[in-house]
This record gives C-alpha cells, structure tokens and sequence, in this order.
C-alpha cells in the first residue's frame, strides 16, 4: 500500500497516492505526440514554425485547469447534492513572450497571473456560487499545482 505519511499535530494519518504518467515524443519540427491511456494527443505550434495539429503547452495548461475546475465543481455538487446544471470556465493569462524565445530577461518565463471567469448554471445567489466556487479550487490539483511551489526534478537518459 503507497503513502505518505501527514502530520496533524495530534499523530499521523497515511494518506494514498495516485501516480499519473504521460509519455511524450517530440517529432519533426514542434509536433509532440502524447499518449494518455488509451489516448493520444497533441501538442503543438501554429504555423509557420508547427503544424498546427494541436494545441500549444500553454493552452493544454488552461485546457488542465479549466477541465479540473469543472471535474471538481461537478464533484462538489454530487457530494453536496447541489443541481448544478453546468459550469462555462474561462481561463487567461498573460506572459512575455520575448523572455519565452531568450531574447530578453526582464520578466519571468511564466504568466504574471491567470484569471477564472465561472459562470455557474445553478440555482444559487451569487455568495452560494462564491463559496461554491473557492471550495472546488480548493480541492483542484491542477490549481494547487499552480499556486505552490511544486518540485521538479529532472532526469536525462
């Protein structure tokens, strides 16, 4: 059994983990091909430099986000037996796309922030969809991920 193990400050309690993997393979020019389970996906870059056959790593990146928000709302309303019709997510962010190329340093590599626009198909007053709302991106890995520092390592074979 995998664990970790989660101090409370009145013992331990083990904790299991869920380990994801993705293989990906860069092939002729930005084209990188995925495989996801069953699935295979693509990223890529727009022409002239890609082939456009799918969406670039930051959009996949809003793709994540957007998709965890509206996996964990529908999860939140299932527990709390909430009649949430349906969720329109809208993610965006802005970055310096001249620090991206190398071409400058002045900024960070990444986006200086991202915003949530959620519009909550449901029954709800606009405090209920609040609340609502901070308790699913509260439980979202994908904007956990986003908000903390999360180590990477890297290994070269």
């Amino acid at each position: 059994m995998g664990g970790i193990f989660l101090s409370t400050g009145r013992g331990f309690i083990m904790a299991s983990l869920k380990k994801l993997q993705v293989t990906s393979k860069l092939g002729p020019k930005f084209t990188i091909e995925s495989r996801i389970r069953d699935h295979v996906v693509y990223v890529d870059q727009p022409t002239p430099g890609g082939a456009d056959k799918g969406p670039t790593p930051l959009e996949y990146l809003f793709v994540a986000l957007a998709g965890c928000i509206g996996s964990i709302g529908r999860i939140v309303a299932t527990q709390r037996k909430l009649n949430v019709r349906g969720m329109e997510i809208t993610v965006e962010g802005e970055l310096d796309g001249e620090v991206l190329m190398g071409k400058s340093t002045a900024n960070r590599t990444g986006f200086q922030g991202l915003t949530l626009t959620v519009d909550i198909d449901a029954d709800m007053t606009r405090e209920e969809k609040e609340e609502f709302l901070h308790e699913v991106d509260r439980r979202c890995p994908v904007s956990e991920n986003l908000l903390n520092a999360t180590p990477i390592t890297l290994h070269v074979r």
